[in-house]
């Protein structure tokens, strides 16, 4: 049960993450990381597994995924992940749009790993960079006119997106809402066309609906639903010097069983004995699904482009060849380098066949 006094059973370290002595430190915790949390203090590597069956850990280089978006056109995203509560998706578009798109399912919410452009939208232009998440409401019409290869890890929620309510850090922190772009409404002109098609995507779709004008012809709007865009470098990255801090505190915006995080380059815990990889973990309650945008973990490169998916219940978490090089490397290195996206769900996520036949085998 729970209580304001943890208990402590057999040999454990004094700290928190900190000062294991060779002990291998395993947390096994309910409600992602806000709920009833046992330390498993171990002899060995629980990540030292070979494993068969639907719960297995995948790893794929979304280099080596073809959405037909990337040769054609008319193309669509790839379909990497997906439950009841949301699906994601992998886009590589270098051609605009001949159509126009409306997610009816839900929510949309895409990452730029690579490429820059512009969307087109009911509210008016959106320009993207490297590095931006892009907002799209649901059933909101839009189309994307790419200026080169365009790279995107979309998640779709069946619920609305929403900014985490404020915590003990007041509404600003770790996400500015000030710090978003927000389109101005520009109507564009009918370009002589017969009809402009409007893809509706949606399970069991898509459906095109045919529209003898352009549907972009909105001249103003006023309201508190609409898209935007949002940089990785304008989030605000919190940290601790003593403690190694959990996922949570990373937290972006989250829907219905859907938490999406920004993990950053960010100052090394500095105080002695800390552990600064995170710890093993197997994340009960939660799939985690883990995008390598770059960067390096204490020397360490993250590989670009590398999807991880560790279903619930299953443990995972940095090697220990790497925990004892940061160890080593303590006094010289001071910062964490990384930049990767997290997609926590509730509900298992069933990896799509392009994804199975491209797993890196790791734990096989």
């Amino acid at each position: 049960m729970e209580s304001f006094v943890h208990l402590r059973k057999g040999r454990t370290p004094k700290r928190l993450h900190a000062d294991l002595d060779g002990l291998k430190d395993d947390e096994l915790g309910r409600g992602g990381f806000v709920g009833r949390t046992a330390n498993i203090y171990r002899r060995h590597d629980p990540t030292a597994y070979r494993a068969s069956g639907p719960l297995r850990p995948v790893d794929v280089m979304t280099s080596e995924l073809k959405p037909s978006d990337a040769t054609d056109a008319a193309g669509a995203p790839l379909l990497l992940f997906s439950n009841s509560d949301c699906r994601i998706s992998l886009s590589r578009r270098s051609e605009e749009m001949p159509f126009y798109v409306r997610h009816v399912d839900g929510d949309l919410l895409s990452f730029v790993h690579r490429g820059s452009g512009r969307l087109e939208t009911e509210f008016g232009p959106l320009r993207y960079r490297e590095g931006d998440w892009v907002y799209v409401p649901k059933a909101t019409t839009w189309r994307q006119v790419p200026d080169e290869e365009t790279t995107l890890l979309m998640i779709e929620a069946t619920a609305e997106f929403r900014v985490p309510p404020p915590g003990p850090l007041g509404r600003h922190f770790p996400f500015d809402p000030s710090q978003t772009t927000v389109p101005e409404p520009e109507p564009i002109d009918d370009d002589g066309r017969s009809e402009y098609e409007v893809r509706l995507v949606h399970e069991g779709g898509p459906t095109s609906l045919f529209y003898q004008h352009n549907p972009i012809d909105v001249e103003g709007w006023r309201g508190d639903n609409f898209p935007f865009t949002f940089n990785i470098a304008d989030y605000n990255v919190i940290a601790s010097e003593s403690v190694h801090l959990p996922p949570t505190v990373h937290l972006f915006m989250q829907a219905t069983g859907v938490a999406v995080m920004n993990f950053l380059p960010r100052p090394a815990e500095s105080v002695p004995g800390t552990e600064r990889p995170p710890w093993y973990h197997r994340n009960v309650d939660y799939d985690e699904v883990s995008f390598f945008h770059g960067g390096d973990l204490f020397g360490i490169p993250m590989p670009p482009g590398l999807v991880s998916h560790a279903p619930q219940g299953v443990h995972h978490g940095a090697p220990e060849k790497a925990r004892e090089r940061a160890r080593r490397k303590f006094d010289e290195q001071d910062r964490v380098g990384w930049y990767v996206i997290s997609v926590d769900t509730t509900r298992r996520l069933t990896p799509s066949a392009e994804v199975l036949a491209n797993d890196l085998g790791q734990h096989a």
